[in-house]
Formats: structure tokens, C-alpha cells, sequence
């Protein structure tokens, strides 16, 4: 006798449910279109920010940051009727090897910020994978007390190519939190050396965390990143680390009398801290007031800012300048033919350029 084989059914099969009425079906469909559909327009995004709507300001800067051609004219729309409520807040930016604790400091300094009764926008840029172009922007994670301050505001950005580490829109970021009522502004960079030029090139103190024992206090003589700072804070000065920080402190303020004088009259100070503990921030907010106290008397701090708007005129004109020659037909229909001539050893890259730039 021949056993029947058992069959089985499957337990993930989906069974039959009962249909919708159709006519529901296609309003909830309809309904969610609309609402998808449906996006603010500037003059609204623009009321909402000066009304300090958290929503409406993140909405605004995606716009900002968008490549899309699009959404430049309504950014563009966005920032002019900003601008006049903007340039009322101090600029703050911090920079440091990686591991040097920025985020943390940023935490404890901006939450000791909000206790003062400030509004603070930490605009914290994420490094971009030079492959993949992705960020893990994980910079609300890693401030967990201060993403919840309701007066703290964090702006994880994706950096991507350019220069500095600092997100493509970052000053134009700046205004919007400026409108938005924030009057300290924190700018946390990815720590990438040489190129934090850009940060400097938009804040008002720069700021630099560095970290006993790194071995780099006696670096300090050589011209780069500590000939911008206006205040180095040593962080991690706790527990076994206390000394070793006392002994870079003291490194580092050597180092720092052997630069010129500062056109801003200000000889940088050097800070230790414990951001985990809290200890020494409050000392690294009284440096900075004093800072402002003297910049803003001797009239450097308005000096300082023109300085920086000019700056930024002719690098706008710059990358504009460059991406309408990429995008142009002419040049994407030619640029490849002029590598292969390049390539080829049939003209040089100055020839090749030359001819590129005169279409």
C-alpha cells in the first residue's frame, strides 16, 4: 500500500480579505496625493521661520540645499526676505581632530548656552564617503540632551565635496537660523586640516578643541589651522589626563606668542575643559565675550564681517561661473572629444582648455 504524501500549506499565504468599497479606496488615494502634493510656498516657509517654526526652517534649508534648479528660485526667494531679519547673531566655529570630542563639547557648551537664556542652531556637518557620497549624519544621536532643549536647534548636514567640510549652503543656512531667532550660531566641521579655511571664512571666533597627548602640542609653531584659532580648548582634562593637558596648555601658549599680532587686536588664549563633566565651560564662554567685547569696540567684528561677504561675492560667481561652463551643451558635447585629443598626445590640456572656454 502506497502512503499519500501530506501536503502542507503555507502559513505565509495572504488570504482574502474583504474588498474596500471603492469609492473609499479612490478618495484616501486622492486624499494622500493632495497631501503629498501639496508643499508651502516661500512667502509661507518664510513666515513660519520668522514665527520660529522649527518645520517650516528645516523645510526651507532642504531647499537650500537642493540641487535641484527648481527650488533655487524659491531658496533664493526664501533668503532675500530673511535677510533683512538676519546678522544679529554671534558665529561660533568649532573644529578638531576626529575623537577630539566635538560633539560632545557641543552638547555640554550649547546646553550651558541655553541655560543663559540663548537660542542656539548647532549647523553640524557629517563627512560624506568620498565613494558612496552618503553621511550617517548621526550628529542627533550623538547630542541626545541638547536635540531635546527647545531652544537648541541641530542641522545634521551631508559635507560632500566641498571645501572645508562645511555643507555647500552653510552661510546661506546661517541667515535662515539668524531670521529664525537663534542668536548664537555653532559650526561644527569635520576636522579635515588645511581646508577649514571655509569655516573660518564665516564665523566671528574660531575655535579650536584639541586633546592632550596627541602628540602634536609642539606642532603648534607651524603656520596652518592654530594660526586661525582664537581660542584653543583642551578637552578631556579629567581624571589621569589632567596633567598631560596642564603640560599642552602650556605647549600651546608658547607656541602661540611665537605668531604675529592678530589684526583683530586679540591674542588667543588657551582653555582646558572636561565636556563630559561640564567643567571649564562656562571659562570658554567668558573668553569668547571677551573676544566680541574687544572685536566689536575696535570695530574689527564689522570689519571682519564685510570682509567675509566680499569673500563669499566672488566664490558664489566662482562655482556659478563653473557649473553653467560644465552644464553647457556645447562644452558636454566637446570635453570628452578634448580628453581623447589630450590623451592622445594631439594637444595639450592648456590648448584644450582654451578652446573648451571659448565656446
Amino acid at each position: 500500500m502506497t502512503k499519500k504524501k501530506k501536503t502542507y500549506k503555507s502559513a505565509l499565504k495572504e488570504q482574502e480579505g474583504i474588498t474596500p468599497p471603492e469609492t473609499l479606496s479612490h478618495n484616501s488615494a486622492n486624499s494622500i496625493k493632495k497631501k503629498r502634493l501639496k508643499t508651502p510656498s516661500a512667502r509661507d516657509l518664510v513666515a513660519g521661520i520668522l514665527d520660529g517654526n522649527m518645520t517650516a526652517l528645516s523645510r526651507a534649508i532642504t531647499l537650500i540645499e537642493s540641487t535641484n534648479t527648481e527650488h533655487l528660485k524659491k531658496a533664493n526667494e526664501i533668503i532675500a526676505n530673511c535677510l533683512p531679519f538676519a546678522n544679529k547673531s554671534v558665529r561660533i566655529g568649532i573644529t578638531g581632530i576626529p575623537g577630539v570630542g566635538k560633539s560632545t563639547f557641543i552638547e555640554a557648551f550649547g546646553s550651558y548656552l541655553t541655560s543663559q537664556e540663548k537660542k542656539i542652531a548647532v549647523l553640524a556637518v557629517d563627512p560624506s564617503s568620498s565613494l558612496s557620497r552618503g553621511s550617517i549624519l548621526g550628529d542627533k544621536t550623538r547630542m541626545e540632551e541638547l536635540v531635546k532643549d527647545p531652544n537648541a536647534f541641530i542641522r545634521p548636514s551631508p559635507s560632500g565635496a566641498s571645501l572645508g567640510g562645511v555643507a555647500r549652503k552653510t552661510r546661506e543656512t546661517i541667515i535662515l537660523c539668524e531670521a529664525a531667532g537663534f542668536n548664537t550660531i555653532l559650526i561644527e566641521t569635520v576636522g579635515v586640516g588645511q581646508s577649514e579655511t571655509a569655516v573660518h571664512g564665516m564665523v566671528d571666533f574660531f575655535l579650536l578643541l584639541k586633546i592632550a597627548g596627541a602628540g602634536d602640542e609642539l606642532q603648534g609653531i607651524k603656520r596652518g589651522i592654530i594660526e586661525m584659532a582664537d581660542t584653543i580648548v583642551i578637552n578631556k582634562a579629567d581624571g589621569n589626563n589632567i596633567k598631560a593637558a596642564k603640560s599642552a596648555k602650556v605647549e600651546f601658549n608658547r607656541a602661540l606668542h611665537l605668531y604675529p599680532p592678530k589684526s583683530s587686536e586679540w591674542t588667543p588664549k588657551v582653555s582646558l575643559c572636561s565636556a563630559l563633566n561640564r567643567e571649564g565651560i562656562e571659562d570658554v564662554w567668558i573668553l569668547i565675550q571677551d573676544y566680541l567685547q574687544t572685536t566689536q569696540t575696535n570695530g574689527y567684528f564689522e570689519e571682519n564681517r564685510n570682509n567675509q561677504n566680499r569673500f563669499w561675492l566672488l566664490q558664489t560667481i566662482e562655482d556659478r561661473l563653473k557649473s553653467k561652463f560644465y552644464n553647457s551643451a556645447k562644452v558636454k558635447s566637446e570635453l570628452q572629444a578634448q580628453i581623447e585629443l589630450v590623451e592622445a598626445g594631439k594637444t595639450t590640456p592648456f590648448a584644450a582648455a582654451e578652446y573648451l572656454l571659448s565656446l
